[in-house]
């Protein structure tokens, strides 16, 4: 059996969901031994989830009992000693800012292969699959290396459990810097919202949302169901929200279980964005739109009546 390794994303509730897709791609119907890494939290804290993803191993990472968390080049330089401790073939991770980040200096660090935002895996055959031209191919790609790096699309692979017991490990790595980079301080967003590119449901506004303030109405709902709040490439040219929000070719490429498209024509620029989501919901008062020929259910109306009645509906559920 070989050790896969996954750097786990923490947030202020605990493990991110979407690192489950990533555990269940590194379980592999339970071939590999699956070593989580984690710092910045007590490993004792994360192990519950964790094992019921199939880890075996939670490993608390530190460096000369430094939490090397807020570091990005302390973070890459203990993991890339414990991939070497551990014996890890290969290091997988959320293709998030951090994941892919963290797993390039890694890479960079051990000479080793490194695949970003893969939609697929095969451990046993170490084949990934990876979207290219905007979704039009894709290809399959074959790793003849070990170890090797790859950050996987979030939500891309759906999380199954398999409950097992999982050890607690804490590894002082004798890891050290360059001191080319020097954090001075952090600070952390006050935003609660929702990552898009990790949300499991996203709520988009097209040009017809028509003001920043018509966004209030998506979010409102968004927040009843746990989703983030999109916007096209068309609303964010016309100011109505800022480009952190923008889905599409030229935004960014999302994987949710639920897209809800309000007011969107369909464009190929921004199908290309949110192509993969799994159930797609068009709302749009132009039944002659293109985006209801590669939605799963179509909504012909008003998103300014439809959203605000699905609010209401939501609501009623508690």
């Amino acid at each position: 059996m070989s050790n896969i390794g996954v750097l786990i994303e923490i947030s202020d509730d605990g493990v991110k969901e979407a690192n489950f897709g990533v555990l269940t791609a590194a379980h592999g119907g339970g071939s590999h031994v699956i070593y989580a890494f984690v710092c910045g939290v007590s490993a004792d804290s994360v192990v519950g989830a964790l094992q019921e993803y199939g880890v075996q191993k939670v490993v608390e990472l530190a460096v000369d009992g430094v939490d090397p968390a807020s570091n990005p080049e302390l973070l890459s330089a203990a993991l890339a000693d414990a991939i070497n401790h551990f014996e890890i073939e290969a290091l997988l991770g959320l293709s998030s800012a951090s994941g892919r980040d963290i797993l390039a200096r890694v890479a960079a660090l051990t000479g080793s292969p490194l695949l970003q935002d893969c939609v697929g895996i095969d451990l046993t055959s170490k084949t990934i699959t990876k979207s290219h031209f905007s979704g039009k191919t894709v290809a399959s790609i074959k790793v003849n290396s070990n170890p090797f790096m790859c950050s996987l699309r979030p939500n891309t692979i759906e999380a199954q459990t398999a409950p097992c017991t999982a050890e607690v490990l804490n590894y002082d790595t004798s890891a050290q810097t360059s001191g080319k980079l020097v954090v001075k301080e952090v600070k952390q967003s006050q935003s609660k919202t929702v990552d898009l590119t990790e949300a499991a449901i996203i709520i988009t506004g097209g040009r017809p949302i028509a003001a920043p303030d018509n966004y209030k109405i998506l979010q409102e709902c968004a927040d009843l169901l746990g989703a983030a709040v999109g916007a096209s490439r068309a609303a964010v040219d016309a100011g109505f929200a800022p480009h952190s929000m923008q889905v599409g070719q030229t935004g960014k490429t999302v994987s949710p279980k639920l897209y809800i498209g309000c007011g969107l024509s369909g464009s190929v620029q921004h199908f290309a964005g949110m192509k993969t989501s799994k159930i797609i919901v068009a709302i749009n008062t132009d039944k002659d739109a293109p985006i209801f020929g590669k939605c799963d259910y179509g909504i012909i109306g008003d998103l300014f009546e439809v959203v605000p009645a699905l609010t209401e509906v939501l609501k009623e559920q508690g």
